[in-house]
Formats: structure tokens, C-alpha cells, sequence
């Protein structure tokens, strides 16, 4: 199938590895120009390399999006080697480990972290974006969140909270008629248990191989964690042109894990 990408120019946020680089790569696939920023200027390097294989441009920018103006100098940087972005996927994030069993044990900086790197980093690229997608009459938002952030609702409660926002400001931005009657969609991608290397699954594997595998048979029904390319495979369709139709959405992605209708 063809996804109509072909000339496109995208950004997925976070892009240098997991679900955003699978992302990146599944776009650039299609044929789609894609910019990708993230901390680390060595991912950066490994996966601009994979991308520009696929024959397409490429830009990487490094930052930190727990810097205020991290994401104006990622959209300036674009704005000016590009000129345009049809496709936004805000991808950045995490933070679901980050904090403390206990509430109360937990500083306060770790909410306002864990919110600004992922609902607020969503709304400074949002806001960036859609006045190019207004001009070109055409656009894709999609925002990765969690199952912890819809109905789910389980989770460290900083996580939930950021996820949460951000899968509301999709479906807020869905419902004004000025932005989608010039073509643009919005909509949400909520994953599951995705592994992706050198994370806290394997930290929790390597803790404790059995627990680790009986947790695994338990709480997944696929009995396995799901694949960043298995959620890539959705985002890419929700950025084709077959998906017009689908604005507003939260797509779960994780082999029947939440328990939530």
C-alpha cells in the first residue's frame, strides 16, 4: 500500500532510538524526508546513517528537551534548512521509572520534569508546527502516549498525569474545526510494554530472570513484550493519506495488556 508520504517532510521527536527511530525509519520508508532530534549526538550520528540509506533527507538536532527553549531551537533549526514540516510525531518523553514507590518520598521537581518532558514538549512542537501545516492545507500530529495515560490509569502518578495531558490535547486540538478543515490530524498512539534495549526491562530482567518471565506470562497476553516497530507500523499509517478520516483517536498498541475497555 502506499501511504501517499512520498516528498513529505516529517519530525519525530526523541528519534534516535526505540519507538522513535523505528518511527523515523518506517516514514523514511515511504519516502518521507525526516528530522529527528534527541540528547544524545552519537544516536544522532548511528541513526541519521540508517535514514539517509533509505534515499530521502535527513536532519538530526541535538537537545534537551528539559531545557525551556530546547524545542524553539530544534523548530528553528528545521524552519531554516527545510521550510516546512507536514508530519509531526512527538515521540519524546519517559519518565514512567523516574521518582518513588512512595508519593510523599518524591520531590515535586520530578512532576514538573516528567510533565515538561512529555505534555509540554508535545505543546511547544505542536504549537511550532501547525501554522506550517496550515500553509501547506495538510498535517499529522500524532502524539505517543501510554495505556497509563487513558484508561488504564495505573502507573506513577507523574507519568499518568503527563500522559494523560498529552492524550488531551489530541483530542482537544481534534474538535477545532479551523485546524482539521485545513487538513490536519490529530491523534494518539498508546503503547504497552515495548522493549527496547539498555531500558528497565532489561534491568528488571537481569534482577530477576523467573519473576522477570512469570510477570511476562501474567501480564501479556501475547506472552511477550511488544516491538517499537509494532507501534511504528501504526503511526505511520495514522500519517498516511488514508487515515483523513481518523482524527481524534487513541489507538492502543500492547497485545491486549490494558485491562480498560
Amino acid at each position: 500500500m502506499d501511504y501517499g508520504l512520498k516528498g513529505r517532510s516529517a519530525l519525530v521527536t526523541g528519534g534516535s532510538h526505540g519507538i522513535g527511530l523505528a518511527t523515523a525509519r518506517q516514514l523514511a520508508a515511504e519516502g518521507c524526508n525526516v528530522a529527528i532530534c534527541s540528547r544524545s549526538a552519537a544516536r544522532l550520528k548511528s541513526a541519521t546513517t540508517e535514514l539517509e540509506a533509505y534515499g530521502v533527507r535527513t536532519l538530526a538536532v541535538a537537545a534537551d528537551l528539559l531545557e525551556g527553549n530546547a524545542a524553539d531551537q530544534v523548530m528553528d533549526t528545521v524552519e531554516r534548512e527545510w521550510g516546512e514540516i507536514q508530519i509531526l510525531v512527538n515521540n519524546v518523553g519517559g519518565g514512567g521509572r523516574w521518582g518513588k514507590e512512595i508519593v510523599e518520598e518524591t520531590e515535586l521537581r520530578v512532576w514538573s520534569d516528567v510533565y515538561e518532558k512529555n505534555a509540554m514538549a508535545a505543546v511547544r512542537f505542536t504549537h511550532r508546527t501547525l501554522p506550517l501545516m496550515r500553509r501547506a492545507k495538510w498535517g499529522r500530529v500524532v502524539t505517543i502516549t501510554s495505556i497509563f495515560g487513558g484508561n488504564e490509569g495505573a502507573g506513577r502518578p507523574w507519568f499518568t498525569m503527563a500522559k494523560a495531558a498529552e492524550t488531551a490535547l489530541m483530542k482537544s486540538l481534534s474538535r477545532m474545526p479551523y485546524l482539521v478543515r485545513d487538513g490536519i490530524t490529530f491523534n494518539s498512539v498508546a503503547p504497552g510494554g515495548i522493549y527496547i534495549p539498555s531500558t528497565g526491562f532489561d534491568d528488571e530482567r537481569d534482577r530477576d530472570p523467573k519473576g522477570f518471565a512469570r510477570m511476562i506470562d501474567l501480564e501479556y497476553p501475547l506472552g511477550r513484550l511488544g516491538t517499537p516497530e509494532e507501534v511504528a507500523a501504526v503511526v505511520a499509517f495514522l500519517c498516511s493519506t488514508h487515515a483523513g478520516l481518523v482524527n481524534g483517536a487513541n489507538i492502543t498498541v500492547d497485545g491486549g495488556q490494558s485491562r480498560g475497555l
